[in-house]
Protein backbone atom coordinates (compact mmCIF):
# COMPACT_ATOMS: atom_id res chain seq x y z
CA UNK A 1 0.00 0.00 0.00
CA UNK A 2 1.69 3.26 -1.25
CA UNK A 3 1.91 6.76 1.09
CA UNK A 4 -0.99 9.53 0.34
CA UNK A 5 1.44 12.66 -0.92
CA UNK A 6 -0.38 15.63 -0.39
CA UNK A 7 0.74 19.51 0.53
CA UNK A 8 -0.32 21.52 3.21
CA UNK A 9 0.02 25.31 4.45
CA UNK A 10 1.05 25.73 7.87
CA UNK A 11 -0.24 28.86 9.15
CA UNK A 12 0.14 30.02 12.81
CA UNK A 13 -0.74 32.72 14.46
CA UNK A 14 -1.17 33.80 18.10
CA UNK A 15 0.99 30.42 19.22
CA UNK A 16 -2.27 28.68 17.28
CA UNK A 17 -2.11 26.47 14.33
CA UNK A 18 -4.76 27.00 11.22
CA UNK A 19 -7.02 23.86 10.23
CA UNK A 20 -9.82 22.81 8.83
CA UNK A 21 -12.58 20.53 8.79
CA UNK A 22 -13.63 18.91 5.55
CA UNK A 23 -17.68 18.10 4.66
CA UNK A 24 -17.98 14.89 6.58
CA UNK A 25 -14.84 14.23 8.32
CA UNK A 26 -14.68 13.86 12.36
CA UNK A 27 -10.93 15.36 12.68
CA UNK A 28 -9.10 18.59 11.49
CA UNK A 29 -6.66 18.62 8.88
CA UNK A 30 -4.37 21.38 7.57
CA UNK A 31 -5.35 23.27 4.44
CA UNK A 32 -4.04 21.48 1.15
CA UNK A 33 -4.23 18.68 -0.37
CA UNK A 34 -3.06 16.17 -3.40
CA UNK A 35 -1.51 17.44 -6.48
CA UNK A 36 -2.94 17.28 -9.42
CA UNK A 37 -1.08 15.99 -12.76
CA UNK A 38 1.83 17.90 -13.76
CA UNK A 39 1.53 20.29 -10.39
CA UNK A 40 5.03 21.29 -8.33
CA UNK A 41 4.40 22.18 -5.16
CA UNK A 42 3.68 25.84 -5.04
CA UNK A 43 0.95 25.01 -7.62
CA UNK A 44 -0.74 22.46 -6.24
CA UNK A 45 -0.98 24.44 -2.45
CA UNK A 46 -1.85 27.98 -3.65
CA UNK A 47 -4.89 26.21 -5.74
CA UNK A 48 -5.91 23.91 -2.71
CA UNK A 49 -5.47 27.04 -0.70
CA UNK A 50 -7.66 29.32 -2.96
CA UNK A 51 -10.26 26.35 -3.41
CA UNK A 52 -10.71 25.66 0.47
CA UNK A 53 -10.21 29.07 1.94
CA UNK A 54 -10.41 32.11 -0.76
CA UNK A 55 -6.88 33.09 0.09
CA UNK A 56 -4.28 33.73 -2.24
CA UNK A 57 -0.71 32.62 -1.16
CA UNK A 58 2.25 35.40 -1.75
CA UNK A 59 4.53 32.89 -4.15
CA UNK A 60 7.82 35.23 -3.19
CA UNK A 61 7.53 33.87 1.10
CA UNK A 62 6.74 30.02 0.23
CA UNK A 63 9.19 28.16 2.18
CA UNK A 64 9.05 24.40 2.90
CA UNK A 65 9.15 23.75 6.58
CA UNK A 66 9.62 20.01 5.94
CA UNK A 67 8.20 16.63 5.61
CA UNK A 68 6.14 14.47 7.74
CA UNK A 69 4.95 10.95 7.52
CA UNK A 70 1.70 9.58 9.50
CA UNK A 71 -1.02 6.92 9.74
CA UNK A 72 -3.55 7.80 7.15
CA UNK A 73 -7.30 8.96 8.66
CA UNK A 74 -10.22 8.10 6.79
CA UNK A 75 -8.55 7.19 3.62
CA UNK A 76 -9.15 3.40 3.36
CA UNK A 77 -6.61 3.01 0.25
CA UNK A 78 -3.68 4.71 1.83
CA UNK A 79 -1.73 3.37 5.25
CA UNK A 80 0.04 6.50 5.58
CA UNK A 81 0.33 10.11 4.53
CA UNK A 82 3.37 12.07 3.40
CA UNK A 83 3.06 15.53 3.92
CA UNK A 84 4.96 18.23 2.39
CA UNK A 85 4.40 21.74 5.10
CA UNK A 86 4.90 24.63 3.71
CA UNK A 87 4.60 28.18 5.06
CA UNK A 88 3.46 31.43 3.02
CA UNK A 89 2.10 34.69 3.39
CA UNK A 90 -1.45 35.25 2.34
CA UNK A 91 -3.80 38.30 0.77
CA UNK A 92 -7.62 38.00 1.13
CA UNK A 93 -10.18 37.26 3.60
CA UNK A 94 -10.78 33.88 5.09
CA UNK A 95 -13.71 32.01 4.55
CA UNK A 96 -14.54 28.21 4.09
CA UNK A 97 -14.64 27.06 0.60
CA UNK A 98 -15.22 24.35 -1.54
CA UNK A 99 -15.71 21.10 0.50
CA UNK A 100 -13.65 22.98 3.64
CA UNK A 101 -17.31 23.39 6.35
CA UNK A 102 -15.31 25.43 9.08
CA UNK A 103 -11.45 26.97 9.74
CA UNK A 104 -10.23 26.88 13.21
CA UNK A 105 -7.35 28.07 14.86
CA UNK A 106 -5.86 25.00 17.29
CA UNK A 107 -3.54 25.40 19.91
CA UNK A 108 -1.12 22.66 20.61
CA UNK A 109 -3.56 21.19 23.69
CA UNK A 110 -5.98 20.77 21.33
CA UNK A 111 -4.29 18.85 19.19
CA UNK A 112 -6.58 15.47 20.21
CA UNK A 113 -8.71 17.25 17.26
CA UNK A 114 -6.17 16.85 14.76
CA UNK A 115 -5.59 14.31 12.27
CA UNK A 116 -2.59 12.47 12.72
CA UNK A 117 -0.65 13.81 10.12
CA UNK A 118 -2.14 17.49 11.08
CA UNK A 119 -0.58 16.34 14.48
CA UNK A 120 2.72 15.53 12.54
CA UNK A 121 2.97 19.22 11.16
CA UNK A 122 2.19 20.94 14.94
CA UNK A 123 5.11 19.10 16.07
CA UNK A 124 6.95 20.23 13.19
CA UNK A 125 5.70 23.66 13.35
CA UNK A 126 7.04 23.68 16.93
CA UNK A 127 10.39 22.38 16.31
CA UNK A 128 10.87 25.19 14.04
CA UNK A 129 9.96 27.47 16.55
CA UNK A 130 6.62 28.74 15.11
CA UNK A 131 4.70 27.29 18.29
CA UNK A 132 6.09 28.25 21.90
Amino acid sequence: MTDLDVVAWVQVSDGRMLAVRSRGRDLLYLPGGKRERGEDDWTALSREVREELALELDEASFRELGVVRAPAHDQPDFAHVRMACFTASYRGAMSAAGEVDEYVYVAPAERHLLAPAAQAALDLAHRNGLLT
